[in-house]
């Protein structure tokens, strides 16, 4: 009996918030995987429908249709996403656990506040199989998912936009960052030729991945991608010397203080980060990515034009599971008037 349960397989943890610390998941000896829904149409129900984001749907049905999952962690951050774990069908078989992000960032408490929810979610993670890990180890695995990440940003003016950003999502997945880097000069990110856009908003799903195409196909390129699944969740460098002293200190600051999001109050973080990269990467248009019912990114839309002052278009996903015909004309339409 001992030999088989130590030749059984890690569980894993399934999530989709940024928030959500991964380096502590593993370190506790559990596999974390960070998704990027589909839209299944066939999918068993979440357990809500009507007034639900899509994109929390489809995680949800993802998640829940996944029976060798260890759990599923929802947060705070999406007011849908903290409410459904009310709401799952009973015969849902994965442990869900709340993780609470706090919406203000700016004191001491509330940072303190982030780290109990860590160790919270720690002791979570050891009643379902996982073993709390020393100091030692966690460094360890902070530093290591740092020097991924680190590898991963090095491929970013090497890469289309379309395989930077999937890159990124096989990176959440935990999969290899093998990639086959492409030499086309007009499609490479430092020297992209069209009209330069940001692809900004909140998570996508799959399926918009195909707006990177469109774009091209449209005379211009994305050259960052600023949604809640791409380059701006993409955690920076994490302090190195208070990840070998004190490593749980070091993964709860680079979480709850360096990822800027629309949620956040004040949310000014979020567009000191976006003038620098649009600076960067010489944006000269803006293509706002949002879902239905997602009143965070909803009311932050008209803010961010007018902030902006780029030519803006709001592009919004409901239940279908590709770019419809009419978000593809307005494409179309929107990249005629600003090249």
């Amino acid at each position: 009996m001992a030999e088989d349960e130590a030749r059984a397989p890690m569980k894993t943890v399934v999530y989709s918030c940024p928030f959500v610390p991964a380096e502590w998941i593993a370190a506790h000896g559990l596999v974390p995987k960070r998704i990027i829904p589909s839209i299944n149409h066939d999918a068993a129900p979440s357990g809500l429908t009507q007034g639900l984001c899509p994109y929390a749907d489809a995680f949800t049905c993802e998640a829940i249709a996944d029976s060798t999952l260890g759990a599923i962690i929802f947060t705070t951050v999406c007011d849908q996403m903290r409410r459904i774990p009310e709401t799952l069908p009973p015969e849902t078989t994965a442990t869900v656990f709340v993780l609470n992000v706090p919406t203000t960032w700016e004191t001491a408490s509330v940072h303190k506040l982030y780290r109990n929810e860590i160790e919270r979610l720690g002791r979570f993670l050891c009643a379902l199989g996982g073993a709390t890990p020393s100091d030692d180890r966690l460094s360890e695995v902070v530093l290591d998912y740092d020097r991924k990440r680190a590898d991963l940003r090095s491929l970013r003016d090497r890469l289309t936009a379309r395989h930077f950003s999937e890159a990124i999502a096989r990176f959440h997945r935990g999969e290899s960052l093998g990639v086959e880097v492409d030499p086309t000069p007009h499609v490479i990110h430092a020297g992209a030729s069209g009209t330069r856009i940001a692809l900004a908003g909140g998570p996508i799903l799959q399926h918009h991945f195909d707006l990177f195409d469109i774009v091209d196909e449209a005379g211009g390129v994305i050259v960052l991608d600023a949604t809640g699944t791409g380059e701006r969740t993409l955690l920076p460098p994490v302090d190195r010397r208070l990840a070998r002293v004190d490593p749980l200190a070091a993964l709860a600051d680079a979480y709850f203080g360096r990822i800027p999001d629309a949620f956040r109050r004040p949310n000014s973080e979020l567009y000191a980060w976006l003038k620098r990269e649009f600076a960067l990467r010489s944006v000269q248009a803006v293509l706002y990515v949002r879902h239905t019912w997602c009143d965070t990114w909803q009311a932050e839309a008209q803010r961010m034009k007018e902030w902006c002052g780029l030519p803006f278009l709001t592009i919004e996903s409901g239940g279908d599971n590709h770019v419809d015909g009419r978000t593809l004309s307005r494409i179309q339409s929107f990249m005629e008037v600003v090249q």
